[in-house]
């Protein structure tokens, strides 16, 4: 069994190769292999690789762990099932492998350069490509070589070689205690803010942004499980506070349902201005990926495929604003801009409201979260008597304001709700303003792209009209 990792890396590639390749971890070098470059020569000969190719910015190295189970594997084992898996996985990259037997658990360590010799194109790496490729291939390699894999099956159901062990043992996991603590404060919530009011009262802290991050008191790291489950983001948080969480988790219903409102049946116009280019972009994008036009793809070409879905994105933008000329453009961004300006005021005021009642919503939360701890006190368990103090210096504060509990907890409740929905306002309107600065900065490359493909094609045609 290997649990497998792969990290990007911009610093410096003899920093990433020594590490690799140290002696106190290696036994003096004896478990290393290389693939595609010298013993000591590696760092210099894939420096060499990018100045030739011309990309010597961006990533410069790939950084792939796999973790054995301890007592499962020999470090000669490890490194031929990492040599095996760099043979099938880079072939043309050049690699420097490291077995490091310093820990409990044998794991091996393979740095390789971010552009293949051979071919000079840069490796890319994300979520599908390291569950159909790096997880597939390490995991096929350990069952051939009569190891145990951790589990099979879709992204969203692997865990951590962490989890697992646990969950083997039978022991809880912080995870699956989030999300009992999350699907209890979803069925007991009114709404969002009463939502976040409830998880805060659970002990937890709460980090907002693009994605929704929950920590203990006490703990390192936040855990962000909207990433492996659409229930947990804040659109399916809200989705589901609205009675639907049955349903959500059992899967019959997609925890975020888009409905378009109903538009009775009319002539498109004729677009013009940047909605004319962004439709004659995405024609000869559509042609270019099928390989019928133009005939010869240019690199800059290629990569603008893989955009494909962002263009359309922007020209869904522009259609929904009505924009055709850099007037309405400049109009729609000043309007997000002030928009946005006015959000940040109101954020501003909700977040001085926020801190005046800190001490009095932090009161609440540990007079919730701690309430366990005054029974194990009375009882006579040892080591409670801090989270004990607390407690009881919570209630004295509550005690003291002269605000009735409940009050108290509807109006945290209700600012937090308020904070939740201007934070989502803020994103959108900064979204906005990025699409109009994208939408600025592609214009003249779209519209030369667009030049040289017609006189491309249209040199085509005059050749196939000479020839017959």
């Amino acid at each position: 069994m290997a649990v497998t990792k792969v990290l990007a890396r911009k610093g410096r590639l003899d920093v990433g190769i020594h590490y690799v390749l140290n002696g106190d971890k290696t036994n003096e070098q004896i478990l290393t292999a290389y693939l595609n470059c010298d013993p000591g020569h590696a760092c210099r000969q894939m420096l060499d690789t990018k100045r030739a190719m011309g990309k010597t910015d961006g990533v410069q190295y790939y950084h792939i762990i796999q973790s054995f189970k301890p007592g499962e594997v020999t470090p000669e084992l490890a490194l031929e099932i990492a040599r095996e898996f760099a043979a099938e996985h880079l072939p043309g990259y050049q690699a420097v492998i490291g077995v490091h037997v310093d820990k409990e658990h044998i794991h091996a360590h393979t740095i390789f350069n971010s552009v293949n010799a051979d071919t000079g194109e840069k490796y890319h790496s994300n979520a599908r490509s390291y569950y159909s490729q790096i997880r597939a291939i390490s995991d096929r390699l350990c069952r051939e070589h009569g190891l145990s894999v951790i589990m099979e099956g879709k992204a969203d159901k692997a865990v951590s070689y962490i989890e697992w062990l646990r969950q083997s043992r039978g022991q809880p996991t912080f995870r699956a205690m989030l999300e009992a603590d999350l699907r209890e404060a979803i069925e007991d919530a009114n709404d969002i803010g009463h939502f976040f009011l409830i998880m805060e009262h659970k002990g937890y802290e709460i980090k907002h942004g693009n994605r929704l991050g929950f920590r203990l008191r006490g703990q390192d790291r936040f855990m962000v499980p909207g990433r492996k489950n659409p229930l947990f983001t804040e659109d399916g948080i809200r989705a589901a506070i609205g009675g639907n969480l049955d349903a959500i988790a059992a899967g019959t219903r997609p925890a975020i349902i888009y409905r378009p409102r109903y538009q009775p049946y009319r002539r498109h116009p004729k677009y013009t201005g940047f909605m004319a280019l962004y439709v004659h972009y995405l024609y000869l994008l559509g042609k270019a990926g099928q390989r019928q036009y133009p005939p010869r793809m240019t690199p800059h070409l290629r990569r603008e495929i893989m955009k494909f879905e962002s263009y359309k994105e922007q020209f869904a933008f522009l259609r929904a604003h009505g924009i055709t000329t850099a007037e309405d453009l400049s109009a729609v961004r000043a309007r997000a801009e002030e928009t946005l300006a006015s959000l940040m005021k109101q954020r501003t005021i909700l977040n001085v409201r926020k801190k005046k009642r800190r001490a009095l919503y932090d009161a609440l939360s540990d007079a919730e979260a701690l309430a366990p701890a005054r029974d194990c006190y009375e009882s006579g368990m040892p080591g409670m008597e801090e989270p004990f103090a607390r407690y009881m210096d919570a209630v004295s504060a509550l005690e003291q304001c002269g605000i009735h509990r409940e009050q108290l907890m509807a109006e945290k409740a209700e600012l937090y709700r308020q904070l939740a929905d201007v934070n989502r306002e803020i994103r959108r309107a900064r979204k906005e303003i990025s699409m109009c600065d994208t939408i600025e900065r592609n214009r003249p490359q779209m519209e030369h792209d667009i030049h040289v493909a017609e006189a491309k094609a249209k040199e085509v045609e005059r050749d196939e009209y000479r020839r017959r």
